[in-house]
């Protein structure tokens, strides 16, 4: 019982404090700069246009990411309008995705290859598991199990693997590109930058805990399965 407590007062911990300092870290430093004279739609499309990627930028609600199929940078409205240090350093990252994508570095292609996949097997192994009640009364084989085994590991393996496979693609994008494009920009002073380095840890963290606690629920279910 001990063991259990302790076990879920970790996962609040992984999963929980980064997601609440991030929260902190992105919220304080989202107030208008007087220093930056454009907004996040507008700085996005300045980098564009200066490192000439054949992309887009949208609004989305849908949260900040690139889209490396489509060839689209979205944006959330707080960021695609807002001139804070918050909209020009997650641009900043974003666009290190589309320079990725330029270079064709290799994580990066790998990583968009797998999800693309990985929806697939998600939808298989969820159509197995809902399967397997149906079928177990009606086919006596030792395959019924093995086919739940494997739709169940697929269901808490994929994430894992996804997550551990976006780490270095997120790291690369924020310390490789996004830092070194606005240091030799000029874009922000030395104290703007350093405050830069902490909003891009802050979201890094994120991927991290992510990362942590999928391998966590991955190892609750194999414990699980050992005790049947």
């Amino acid at each position: 019982m001990a063991f259990l407590i302790i076990a879920f007062v970790l996962l609040f911990i992984i999963t929980s404090v980064p997601s609440l300092w991030t929260k902190h870290i992105l919220n304080k430093y989202s107030k208008p700069h007087p220093d930056i004279p454009g907004s996040g739609h507008q700085f996005a499309e300045h980098l564009i246009n200066k490192y000439q990627l054949n992309i887009r930028v949208e609004e989305t609600q849908e949260g900040d990411h690139y889209d490396p199929i489509n060839k689209v940078v979205r944006l959330s409205p707080e960021n695609y309008h807002a001139n804070s240090l918050t909209a020009i350093t997650t641009v900043a990252h974003e666009i290190g995705h589309a320079l990725q994508d330029q270079a064709n570095y290799e994580p990066l292609k790998q990583r968009t290859v797998l999800i693309e996949r990985a929806r697939w097997m998600q939808q298989m192994s969820g159509i197995a598991l809902m399967a397997t009640p149906i079928l177990i009364p009606l086919m006596h084989t030792p395959m019924i199990g093995l086919v739940t085994f494997a739709a169940g590991f697929i269901g808490m393996g994929v994430p894992v693997i996804i997550h551990l496979s976006t780490l270095p693609v997120e790291f690369d994008a924020s310390y490789n590109r996004a830092l070194p494009l606005l240091k030799e920009g000029g874009y922000l002073s030395n104290k703007d930058l350093k405050t830069s380095k902490r909003i891009l840890t802050a979201c890094a963290m994120t991927y991290v805990s992510a990362s942590l606690s999928s391998l966590f629920n991955l190892w609750k279910w194999l414990r699980a399965l050992k005790r049947h």
